[in-house]
């Protein structure tokens, strides 16, 4: 066979698959019914094979960029869902648990940063005050009023509503003589959607040498 012989061959082959399988089988087909390995034939089914892998090769490529770039689109998504601030106005009524004082009554308001669906950062300031008692003798104990300023932490953890926190920070007492600053802490359990807020949280303070049970009502609103 001649290398015009061998162009037209090549030429007249249509394959219904266009794999480098499929004309490795053919070559092999020639190299088995022919009398000789003719190069030119041979070099063309060599290149045809090439371009074929070189265009699955593109196609696999193209395919893991396409579905990179979509998980990474959904993923973004999902990073950034419902970033943003929110703030919040709250009324809390507590109970002290020792005997110093008789009951608390604060209002509050609360930047939060939602980091995520389920995560957020908050601050927190407002005014608390533990109204009058008596202490182990007897004697009337003069109100206390403070004004808090906590950092926290929120989590989501039920159905992206129902939620454990955690705050921090200092008391500044401000009414009746009192100047203590105090450190407070305060873990937290509640219930929040687009609008209302509801949560009960134990607050306690070590220079006021008592700490309160709180139920606290708020509504928010997104900034």
């Amino acid at each position: 066979m001649n290398s015009v012989q061998s162009i037209k061959i090549y030429r007249d082959f249509k394959p219904k698959l266009s794999t480098p399988q499929y004309y490795v089988t053919i070559f092999k087909n020639y190299i088995t019914s022919s009398n000789g390995l003719d190069y030119t034939f041979t070099l063309l089914i060599i290149q045809k094979i090439r371009a074929m892998k070189k265009l699955q090769i593109i196609c696999l490529a193209a395919f893991a960029f396409l579905y990179t770039n979509t998980t990474f689109a959904q993923d973004s998504a999902a990073t950034n869902y419902d970033q943003g601030f929110r703030l919040g106005f709250g009324l809390s009524g507590g109970l002290p648990t020792d005997g110093d004082y008789d009951w608390a009554l604060g209002g509050d308001v609360r930047l939060q940063y939602d980091l995520s669906k389920r995560t957020s950062l908050t601050l927190t300031t407002g005014f608390t005050n533990l109204f009058i008692g008596k202490d182990d003798a007897g004697n009337n104990v003069k109100d206390l009023g403070f004004i808090p300023a906590k950092a926290g932490f929120k989590a989501f953890i039920w159905e992206d509503q129902f939620y454990i926190m955690g705050e921090a920070g200092a008391g500044f007492a401000v009414t009746n003589g009192y100047n203590d600053t105090s450190f407070l802490w305060s873990p937290s359990i509640g219930y929040a959607n687009k609008y209302i807020d509801i949560s009960v949280r134990y607050e306690d303070y070590n220079k006021f040498k008592t700490n309160q049970i709180a139920l606290r009502l708020a509504y928010g609103f997104d900034l």
